[in-house]
């Protein structure tokens, strides 16, 4: 009887969180070692078809940078990178699209359905949801490495209406009809601001944001915009984890209430930051 109690406390436990993001809009950035490992895809997905389930409406951008290497390599193509940003010429261009669009989005496309969601796979070229321009960056030319102008967000809300889970993959088109490669944590914080999303979550291979260096790093579980700003400046957060503090204030800038980064190593991670009070990862607030 003892257990049969314990799940019912537990259930009582994630009412409140149920109620407060009913009907709300969730973009869920995946990337890192959870895009990799099978298991961990099929706890996401999991956990997505339970999200949509009890009402919460989300919404997936990918990544794939690993894939993309991968792949490239397999082909006897190597692959260039200046200062964090892979170097794109028109056949890595059409190496990443088949990656990204044809094989990392129909793959969680596939899981998300097989869990019973209804996911449909696109990517930003579609309905001209990303419109992008040629990166500029002074004496680099990184080819097709796009930044983004406008996001045309209507496919994503049609879908949402319909009840479709949308999964994105971030390329994007210029006004010449070329695909241009977009940062996924950029594109994830520019999409959560222009369908007006509750939540951005970050699923990554790190626990979240540390303060500190080295021995005397400490683990925190809420930070905010100001304290980010104080990090970066002291180069507390550089690398990979610039680009999606970097998405996470854009997104806050723009009315997203909360935004969150979390290790997507640890099995049901969506769920664990959602539905409890302590969550799994770091929470940045608009303070």
């Amino acid at each position: 009887m003892k257990d049969y109690l314990h799940k019912a406390n537990v259930l009582l436990e994630v009412l409140p969180y149920i109620k407060q993001f009913h009907n709300c809009i969730v973009v869920i950035k995946i990337g890192g070692e959870p895009m990799i490992t099978d298991e961990l895809k099929e706890f996401i997905a999991q956990d997505i078809v339970l999200m949509k389930y009890v009402g919460i409406k989300p919404v997936i951008v990918h990544g794939g940078g690993k894939q993309i290497t991968d792949l490239m390599h397999k082909l006897g193509k190597k692959s260039v990178f200046i200062d964090g940003l892979r170097v794109t010429d028109k056949e890595t261009m059409d190496i990443t699209e088949m990656v990204l669009t044809g094989m990392i989005n129909k793959d969680l496309v596939g899981l998300i359905n097989h869990h019973g969601g209804k996911a449909v796979g696109i990517s930003g070229r579609d309905a001209h949801l990303i419109e992008a321009s040629k990166i500029k960056v002074k004496k680099t030319d990184y080819g097709f490495v796009g930044e983004i102008k406008k996001i045309n967000p209507t496919i994503i809300h049609s879908l949402i209406e319909q009840g479709f889970i949308p999964v994105i993959s971030p390329v994007g088109m210029g006004e010449d009809g070329d695909a241009y490669n977009i940062n996924a944590d950029i594109a994830s914080g520019e999409i959560a601001s222009a369908i007006k999303a509750l939540k951005l979550i970050m699923l990554t291979d790190v626990r979240g944001i540390y303060k500190g260096k080295g021995d005397k790093k400490k683990f925190l579980s809420t930070i905010t915009k100001k304290e980010i700003a104080s990090f970066i400046k002291q180069k507390i957060i550089q690398g990979g984890m610039l680009p999606k503090v970097k998405a996470c204030l854009s997104a806050l800038q723009s009315g997203v209430s909360k935004t969150h980064i979390i290790d997507g190593k640890i099995p049901h991670s969506l769920l664990l930051e959602i539905f409890t009070e302590a969550g799994v990862g770091t929470e940045i607030i608009n303070k």
